[in-house]
């Protein structure tokens, strides 16, 4: 069966529908507390990359179970709608289609990072290994 939408249509559709910040605009707001980084990528990246300081880590492949309340695998973290949710995956890409994924879920305070992790290390950004991740992050996620 012949693929008619492509991955990069996809993106590009995403891209034109969903809330995109610059690493600039992303770590200007890291201390806010109406604010959530959420970093979507797979466990070995996590692992073998480090993630951003203060982020929430949901693997992209249980998002959408993670933010519905109606799943047993529901995340309180994102019940708070005082908070906007930016995520990040690697390049973009996979933050942006899922960003477009929770807004069709009915979500209105979601965004994702320009270039997403490559964008963000490249700008200097701050970074942390996972053994420090975890031990900082908060028992309640």
């Amino acid at each position: 069966m012949p693929i008619t939408k492509g991955y990069q249509q996809l993106v590009a559709e995403a891209m034109a529908l969903v809330t995109t910040y610059s690493v600039e605009e992303v770590r200007a707001r890291l201390n806010e507390a109406n604010v959530q980084i959420v970093d979507i990528r797979d466990v070995r990246e996590l692992e073998r990359e480090g993630t951003v300081p203060g982020c929430f880590n949901a693997p992209r492949g249980m998002l959408e179970f993670w933010v519905d309340p109606a799943s047993p695998y529901f995340k309180p973290v994102f019940a708070d709608e005082s908070k906007e949710f930016i995520l990040f995956c690697g390049a973009g890409w996979r933050s942006a289609l899922a960003a477009k994924a929770l807004q069709e879920m009915g979500m209105t305070n979601v965004a994702h990072i320009e270039g997403g992790w490559a964008a963000w290390v490249k700008q200097g950004a701050p970074v942390e290994s996972m053994e420090v991740h975890k031990a900082r992050r908060p028992s309640k996620h």
